[in-house]
């Protein structure tokens, strides 16, 4: 907000090194910022040091790895500052944007300013500290757990680091106040707004530091989009030395004003400036957004902007990247809100946390409305000292952001009752019941007193009962509800159904459907998709119940999606290790199905995208007696109807089901070209198509190889080997299949098939979670030949029991009944390995890949057979390849 003309500054001074003397001050805004990006050594406690740049984190590669946990600890950051004798007389101070989570920043070994929290950004003045010739800055950052400091626990990893960027900002003695939560010190409020007129009132803080006192103007002007002054106001005032005021300003003379909205994000720029009056100088000067709006909920109509109604529907957002962990470059932070808004969406629930200044600047900017809220999540600690960082953190939040036109709520707890303390005693646990809402409470009217123009939020799990038990729907002006029926427990179709009971049980209550959403694993397809199996294809059926149910409701205001990507978190395991896949695009800021499933139902423009095109490299067996193999193909589309061709022959015109079309395709082997025609709309995709015949006799489809998932109904495509793994299927004579045994069923009931646990030694878990238990036998009947086969295991039961995640609410696990597995296997009647005990030879959870050549003769084909000694034989996957 208040950084961005500071920013643009600080890229004209980016050559400037280190160690290069600031020699002069003079500049029409009165104050210099400078980046101190670069030029940072940083070591862990006791660790080595090592030369960075900032934004950086100390967990972007241990938060990925086979090792539970990460560092969390201290974080020893260090550079040099040369300043010259000509800034002495000036007020110099460090910006950070964000140290997690309690930093201690120290000028030449002296402590000069301390801040707790990871996520909003703070100031610290220097200059009694400086000797302006050889200055050093060290910043002493820990992420360690802290009971007094939220979050204690959550779904997202909680990184460590100077991980957002810092600058340094020098100003003359008389300056808008840096003691205001590290806000600007100006405040702007539009007291009246409609489409004929708007008034503005601007709030400055301007503290004196110098040893005299100075008459001054505060002048500000009001610039609209094209650089045009439309109002300006201008108030003398005298300032005595040491002292700090307060100088109000009421303008009220803005006709016909544009007004702000997703669909015109039209911005006026208030500049604020201090001017000696004897000198006529600029002394300081800052720069905000203005945006005139007015909005309102309604319990029964919804959320209207400007007197007109408008569903919400967006994205929530974590801020970590792919392999960056939280030290997300600008850039990529703007991309973010880039592609909500190409996606349709118009509102960000920026969470669990204040995220960088230029998430809300681009929203303000692109017309994304927002709410934001502090990381109190899953459970509080009961110490005043959580309380005051509580209170805190809300201040910082609203303080820093007040002036975004983009932001309509302030929201401060998030699922806080999903952990609950005290199960096995009651008299305690409602003692804790009531501190949770006295907390919540002294944070809604904190928030209504710094803030009564926005709303406030808190956000819920949905268990309906106790959060209205506790009394927590009673405090906000708008509830949040995070539901996943169909995911976590229950089926999608429960939903609309607790939709409807919120509006009927608290029917003067507006809310939204704040997270929603269900695992899509990129690399996971299915043709049979059901709940967990973690397939796109799921993802997109999920999320066509959900938005069916917000979009036909007019009382419910809104939903975001959870989440607009995927993001780290650590404890999680599952078939992408210590990501959650929720993401409607990768971490890497790739569209999945679901992505282009929500542009054809929120665009207004003509849309269609062939969604699985996703899928470029694809396979499947021959239908019988055919040179194809028929699978369908999804178009995600606004349009009513649209027809498919392949290869030039049409496949036909079929009408859109909830923005779905849907077509069986044959594909033949090799590349296929798909395209799919709506008006003058159109899309189009290559696929490369691996045909595997019916039967291996077939002259006319030659086997090269396959991967095969044994106990799995998913396709599984491994991107780095660019290798397709397809389900299996029973032994079906002159082709290939298991004789005997059942998938594996893990110990959790939400899971059909496979397991959720990490496999260790692979990055391609998904080869290995799924198996068949008490299989006997494998065979292909292959001809005659050199052959390579690869058998692969993994031991998924037994190893060290680790805590249920909260957030799996339907998460009643059966216990795991260890017991010793031994088998040996023999390929065509030769032994292979004999006596083989995963757990012991190998360990638990832990891929193990056998491979072997086999020469196959006399029209035997290859059989693999597993003879139990104890306990049921397994086979997780298994991959054929024909060499000659």
């Amino acid at each position: 907000m208040k950084k961005s003309s500071l920013r643009s500054k600080s890229l004209l001074l980016l050559l400037i090194a280190a160690t290069t003397a600031l020699n002069s001050f003079a500049q029409d805004a009165g104050r210099k910022t400078i980046s101190l990006n670069d030029q940072w050594e940083f070591n862990k406690e006791n660790g080595p040091v090592e030369k960075v740049n900032v934004p950086h984190t100390w967990n972007d590669k241990d938060v990925l790895d086979d090792v539970p946990g990460y560092y969390r600890g201290l974080g020893i950051y260090k550079r040099k500052l040369k300043l010259n004798e000509s800034a002495k007389g000036k007020d110099i101070y460090l910006i950070f944007n964000g140290v997690a989570q309690e930093a201690e920043v120290l000028i030449n070994g002296k402590t000069a300013g301390k801040h707790i929290g990871s996520y909003t950004h703070f100031t610290v003045p220097i200059s009694p500290y400086l000797n302006y010739k050889n200055d050093v800055i060290e910043v002493r950052a820990n992420n360690r757990f802290n009971e007094d400091i939220p979050p204690l626990t959550a779904d997202f990893t909680f990184f460590g680091g100077m991980y957002r960027n810092v600058s340094l900002l020098i100003a003359n003695q008389i300056h808008f106040s840096q003691k205001e939560n590290g806000s600007s010190g100006v405040f702007i409020t539009t007291p009246q707004v409609s489409a004929s007129a708007a008034s503005v009132q601007v709030k400055s803080l301007i503290d004196n530091a110098s040893s005299t006192d100075k008459k001054i103007q505060v002048v500000t002007t009001i610039f609209d989009a094209k650089g045009n002054a439309v109002a300006n106001k201008n108030t003398a005032q005298n300032i005595n030395k040491g002292a700090s005021i307060v100088v109000v300003q009421d303008i009220k003379s803005i006709q016909q004003p544009q007004l702000w909205s997703p669909q015109n994000p039209y911005l006026y720029r208030v500049v604020t400036k201090i001017i000696d009056v004897k000198t006529k100088s600029v002394i300081d000067q800052v720069s905000n957004p203005l945006g005139f709006r007015w909005f309102k909920f309604d319990a029964d109509k919804g959320f209207f902007l400007n007197d007109k109604p408008m569903k919400i529907i967006g994205a929530s957002k974590h801020q970590d990247y792919e392999n960056r962990g939280n030290a997300t470059p600008d850039a990529l932070q703007i991309k973010d809100i880039e592609l909500l808004k190409a996606m349709g969406g118009n509102f960000l629930r920026v969470a669990h946390y204040p995220q960088d200044p230029q998430i809300l600047e681009a929203c303000d900017r692109l017309g994304i409305l927002a709410s934001v809220e502090i990381p109190v999540v899953n459970t509080i600690t009961e110490t005043e000292a959580f309380t005051a960082t509580c209170l805190n953190m809300q201040t910082e939040m609203i303080k820093q952001n007040f002036n975004h036109p983009s932001i309509i709520i302030w929201a401060y707890m998030n699922e806080i009752l999903l952990r609950l303390k005290f199960s096995n005693d009651k008299p305690r646990q409602q003692i804790y019941f009531d501190h949770v809402r006295q907390l919540a409470q002294k944070l809604d009217s904190l928030t209504r007193k710094e803030d009564p123009s926005r709303y406030t939020l808190l956000v819920n799990h949905g268990a309906w009962d106790i959060y209205n038990k506790v009394g927590l729907t009673k405090i906000p002006m708008i509830v949040g509800w995070n539901l996943y029926s169909g995911w976590y427990s229950g089926v999608p179709d429960d939903f609309a159904k607790f939709l409807d009971r919120h509006h009927k049980e608290l029917p003067n209550t507006p809310f939204m459907v704040t997270e929603y959403g269900a695992d899509a694993d990129p690399r996971i397809r299915s043709f049979s998709p059901i709940r967990f199996d973690k397939s796109v294809e799921y993802g997109v059926k999920f999320n066509q119940v959900y938005l069916n149910a917000m979009l036909s409701r007019p009382f419910v205001a809104g939903g975001e999606a959870w989440n607009l990507a995927d993001f780290n978190s650590e404890t999680r395991e599952e078939t992408m290790p210590h990501i959650n896949n929720k993401g409607l695009l990768t971490i890497g800021r790739d569209p999945k199905d679901t992505y282009f499933l929500y542009q054809a139902y929120l665009l207004q423009k003509p849309f269609i995208k062939i969604t699985s095109a996703q899928w470029k490299e694809r396979g499947g067996t021959a239908d019988s007696a055919t040179l194809s193999s028929t699978q369908p193909v999804q178009v995600a589309t606004n349009l009513k109807s649209a027809e498919l061709f392949l290869n030039g022959k049409s496949l036909g015109v079929k009408d859109a089901v909830d923005h779905i079309i849907e077509w069986k395709v044959p594909f033949i082997d090799g590349n296929n070209q798909i395209r799919v025609i709506a008006g003058d709309q159109n899309d189009q995709a290559d696929i490369d198509f691996q045909l595997q015949p019916f039967k291996f006799n077939d002259s006319n489809i030659s086997f090269k190889n396959i991967n095969i998932l044994l106990g799995s109904k998913r396709f599984y495509i491994d991107e780095e080997e660019h290798q397709l793994w397809m389900p299996d299927q029973p032994y079906k004579t002159g082709a290939w299949g298991w004789i005997s045994g059942d998938p594996y069923k893990g110990t959790n009931n939400r899971i059909t098939y496979g397991s959720d646990k990490n496999i260790l030694g692979t990055d391609n878990d998904p080869v290995y979670q799924t198996q068949q238990v008490g299989i006997k036998q494998f065979k292909f009947d292959v001809p005659d030949g050199e052959y390579e086969l690869a058998l692969h295991f993994a031991e998924l039961v037994g190893g060290e029991t680790k805590e249920a995640l909260a957030y799996n609410l339907d998460n009643n696990h059966k216990k795991e009944v260890e017991e010793q597995r031994i088998f040996d296997v023999s390929i065509n009647g030769v032994s292979f390995l004999p006596g083989l005990n995963l757990a012991t030879d190998f360990g638990y959870t832990t891929a193990v890949k056998k491979t072997t050549r086999v020469t196959v003769q006399n029209g035997k084909g290859i059989s693999i057979d597993f003879n139990a000694i104890k306990g049921k034989p397994v086979l997780n996957a298994l991959q054929l390849r024909k060499i000659y």
